[in-house]
């Protein structure tokens, strides 16, 4: 099993969040379940190649 660390929060009635690696890519859902649908779904067509560009947060190390 896979894990992968989200943002999220409540908003206005909904559910907002990203994939911590992609904060460019927002999804909304109606309950945070919900969310958590579209935020799998989100991550499997970034990972499949779906949408093109793809900016990613990573790390450097500096010595």
């Amino acid at each position: 099993m896979q894990r992968i660390k989200i943002v999220y929060w409540e908003e206005e009635g909904g559910w907002l969040g990203y994939l911590e690696e992609y904060p460019d890519y927002w999804t909304q859902g109606e309950t945070l379940d919900d969310l958590k649908d579209h935020l799998k779904d989100l991550f499997e067509e970034i990972t499949g190649g779906h949408i093109p560009g793809i900016r990613k947060v990573g790390e450097l190390v500096l010595s």
